[in-house]
């Protein structure tokens, strides 16, 4: 790989080429995460999974949402109220909105947004696209792969 092929982002400089990407994610987690895409709401199985366990990231496996922290917010994407300290917040101010982005802090994949009309103590909806992650409960049996 080199160097104009190569991205070198987050504090831990996860390094990949688009090629690299483009191989590791299916085309639907590519467009979402590396070219800040939405999922179509509803089409994705996390949005009403209920199973306990930590949302990784899809890209690069950072720890990113609890399940404890999840919550329907009836948008049809998997909404949380909090999130790990392995997110970033990003001024987003496509489509003629303004909004916050989030991504991932280790290799800057775009996850979702978040909206201050959450519930509970924080106010926050962290709304996450579900291709953006990887659910793991915790048993060999139970992690799933989106």
């Amino acid at each position: 790989m080199n160097k104009q092929d190569k991205m070198e982002i987050g504090k831990d400089e996860i390094a990949a080429s688009e090629a690299e990407w483009r191989k590791k994610l299916s085309p639907e987690q590519f467009h979402v995460t590396r070219e800040h895409g939405t999922e179509r709401a509803f089409s994705h199985p996390y949005y009403n999974d209920k199973r306990e366990g930590m949302y990784h990231c899809v890209c690069c496996g950072a720890p990113l949402f609890n399940s404890d922290t999840k919550f329907d917010s009836g948008t049809g994407w998997p909404s949380f109220t909090g999130a790990e300290d392995t997110v970033t917040l990003h001024e987003d101010n496509s489509y003629g909105m303004r909004r916050t982005e989030v991504r991932c802090a280790n290799c800057a994949a775009h996850l979702g947004h978040v909206f201050p009309d959450g519930p509970g103590p924080s106010g926050q909806r962290y709304c996450i696209n579900g291709c953006a992650l990887d659910l793991d409960t915790g048993d060999d049996s139970g992690k799933t792969k989106a």
